[in-house]
């Protein structure tokens, strides 16, 4: 065999030993600037209580201490806003014990931010002859953004978003799957103070939260801190 057809004739041990070709390293996150992530807690508080606003007129709930917060208020006729703060309390030790101190104190401002703006768009905003299944798609589909925009800037929403977020976090279990499981045992309870009509529509609405967050916020999918 001539050395011209040698040298063309590929070798196949020299193919496996060959070192693949390396590829590039990723680009670092830039983290976002103070500016930014305060705006982001003001957009993201805004399209909670709006969202928790537009429920609360067609006299709805949702999941997680929210959808806690909406029985509370409806069987002791406790203000909205009042009640969703404190309920989520006794969640922070459990923040801070997990998550750490800096997520802690961001999600207590953005949980005091969405308390404080629910009855200013209650009192704002004149919600009457709404179809319950407008108000729940659309509230669920705001407090899911408004949970997206937090999450992307190191807080949360409060109370089983802190759990969820954990869960993600240490076992990889996707956020918006174990909080539509815990939000399901919430619509569960509202059976007995809601219309079953109405809580057919929050059970949609459910849905639409956290078909957003399943879809927007997973292990890998965003490095910004």
């Amino acid at each position: 065999m001539s050395s011209s057809a040698l040298s063309t004739t590929a070798d196949p041990q020299a193919a496996v030993d060959s070192p693949a070709a390396p590829t590039a390293p990723a680009a670092p996150a830039t983290p976002h600037t103070l500016v930014e992530n305060l705006a982001a807690y003001v957009i993201g508080a805004f399209l909670m209580s709006w969202g928790l606003t537009l429920l609360h007129a067609v006299g709805g709930v949702t999941g997680g201490l929210a959808g806690t917060s909406f029985l509370i208020s409806y069987a002791g006729g406790l203000p909205l806003g009042v009640v969703f703060f404190v309920v989520n309390l006794p969640f922070y030790y459990f923040a801070v014990r997990r998550m750490g101190r800096s997520f802690t104190l961001r999600t207590l401002a953005v949980v005091a931010l969405t308390s404080a703006l629910t009855p200013v768009q209650q009192e704002l905003v004149t919600l009457s002859g709404m179809s319950p299944w407008y108000a729940a798609v659309f509230g669920g589909l705001c407090v899911g953004l408004g949970m997206i925009v937090v999450f992307r800037h190191n807080a949360s929403g409060g109370g089983f978003g802190i759990l969820a977020l954990h869960l993600q976090d240490r076992y990889g279990w996707r956020a918006g799957y174990v909080q539509l499981a815990l939000d399901a045992v919430v619509i569960l309870c509202a059976l007995p103070l809601v219309e079953p009509t109405v809580v057919l529509a929050s059970l949609a609405g459910v849905a639409v939260l956290n078909m957003v967050i399943a879809m927007n916020h997973r292990p890998g999918r965003y490095n910004g801190s």
